[in-house]
């Protein structure tokens, strides 16, 4: 790993660090002898992923802190941090990973916005509050990852408060960019992590087994932790279905909708299907 805030005894965070996207990424890191904050709501996942970690981390449990944390409430962020800086003093990597499913539909299900929109957007939005300047003032080289979704970028229908919560994070993470770039001497940089289909948690309970299709959470760990050492910002995932090249001509087509004022969410219209099929079989030009 060669960005120089995944070094030996640095300490990294990762939000929602008990299973997953989260578990593989903590893994990679402890492994080469990171310190690691775990930070998860399920308590059973994160008593398992400290006794994990544990064996992987060069230290040993030394290396390992498990905060039970709710990203949805701004004062347990604060204590994530407060329990970070006791113990290893300084943060290098930021991971704001914390993600749930299962929202609703733009006039349905308001209980499930409230729930995806405080854990997927405002997750994110309490890490950056807490964090991000104590990161910036410590004069070091720092990273700080957020955990977005191809949904936010080319909104299928079917859920509409997932997709919004990922076009949040995806908005909010250009802005945090822009303004880290312009504070002389800043020597924090951030990435958009953008999966693919990825066998995870929440694709678990729905899918006893893992679909040929999806990408297991370390091939997306690796795909991450190269694309910050080439100093990726957006760091879009590939998966065992989709290839890079599919992924842009979807998103292109996306964008297409309103430069060239089709209707919304024209890939799924049935006016426009032979439309999309032909512009999919053309290539990126």
């Amino acid at each position: 790993m060669t960005h120089p805030a995944l070094t030996p005894n640095r300490t990294a965070v990762i939000t929602g660090g008990a299973s997953g996207i989260g578990l593989a990424t903590v893994k990679r890191v402890a492994a080469v002898g990171l310190n690691v904050c775990v930070a998860d709501r399920d308590e059973e996942a994160l008593g398992s992923a400290k006794e994990e970690l544990a064996k992987l981390a060069t230290r040993g449990g030394d290396a390992i802190l498990a905060v039970s944390t709710d990203v949805t409430r701004l004062e347990s962020v604060e204590a994530l941090r407060d329990a970070v800086l006791d113990r290893f003093g300084e943060v290098a990597l930021l991971m704001n990973n914390a993600g749930t499913g299962g929202g609703g539909n733009p006039w349905q299900n308001y209980e499930g916005w409230q729930r995806v929109l405080g854990v997927n957007l405002w997750g994110v939005i309490h890490g950056l509050q807490v964090f991000t300047q104590g990161m910036i003032d410590q004069g070091t080289p720092c990273a700080i990852v957020n955990t977005g979704s191809k949904q936010g970028i080319t909104n299928p229908p079917g859920d509409a408060a997932y997709n919004v919560s990922k076009a949040g994070i995806k908005s909010l993470t250009e802005s945090l960019a822009h303004q880290l770039r312009g504070i002389d001497g800043c020597l924090v940089t951030s990435h958009l992590l953008i999966p693919g289909f990825t066998y995870t948690g929440m694709m678990k309970r729905f899918l006893k087994e893992k679909p040929p299709a999806a990408w297991l959470p370390e091939q997306v760990a690796d795909h991450l932790l190269a694309a910050m050492e080439r100093g990726d910002f957006y760091v879009l995932c590939p998966d065992n279905e989709v290839t890079p090249e599919i992924d842009h001509r979807r998103i292109d087509w996306a964008t297409g909708d309103l430069t060239e004022n089709r209707p919304a969410l024209s890939r799924w219209h049935p006016d426009y299907e032979a439309a999309f099929d032909a512009f999919m079989a053309k290539g990126r030009s």
